[in-house]
């Protein structure tokens, strides 16, 4: 697909936006690493040509993965991964977490999710926008943990 990067170099791609976007003087606020996540989920790569190849998702709520409650700011790209006869072989699923203490203001948000795909024609500045929406209570908090990596799924 001429110059898009391979979905392999995604992760360094996301850490690179996000490492430019830190605001002065502080830690990554949830603004920070959302305006970071719309650069990275504009740029486009080299993926499979099929449906559902390339998709964002925005996703919150509180959970106990570590032992503790925190209140988690999930933002993952998946590329769909094909094999050699186009059949697909697995998911590439790349994170950036973002992790609060369950304050009682978070904890009301309950949990959400929504997903858009880079399909045909379609415009991500709606779906943009509604999830930005989606931000206000945490807008400007900074996580007390931030994780970014990758996963076959």
């Amino acid at each position: 697909m001429g110059n898009r990067p391979c979905v392999e170099e995604a992760v360094g791609v996301l850490r690179d936006e996000l490492a430019g976007a830190r605001s002065p003087g502080g830690g990554l606020t949830a603004r920070d690493a959302w305006l970071a996540y719309l650069r990275f989920g504009g740029r486009r790569f080299d993926t499979a040509p099929t449906p559902d190849a390339d998709g964002l998702l925005f996703q919150y709520g509180t959970h106990t993965f570590t032992g503790t409650p925190k209140f988690t700011l999930a933002l993952t790209r998946q590329f769909a991964v094909v094999d050699a006869n186009g059949a697909h072989e697995h998911h590439l699923q790349v994170h950036c977490e973002l992790r609060y203490e369950p304050t009682p203001a978070l904890t009301r948000l309950g949990s959400f999710h929504s997903w858009f795909f880079h399909d045909a024609d379609a415009d991500v500045a709606p779906w943009a926008d509604a999830m930005g929406g989606r931000l206000v209570a945490l807008v400007d908090c900074v996580p007390g943990e931030v994780e970014v990596y990758a996963e076959l799924v």
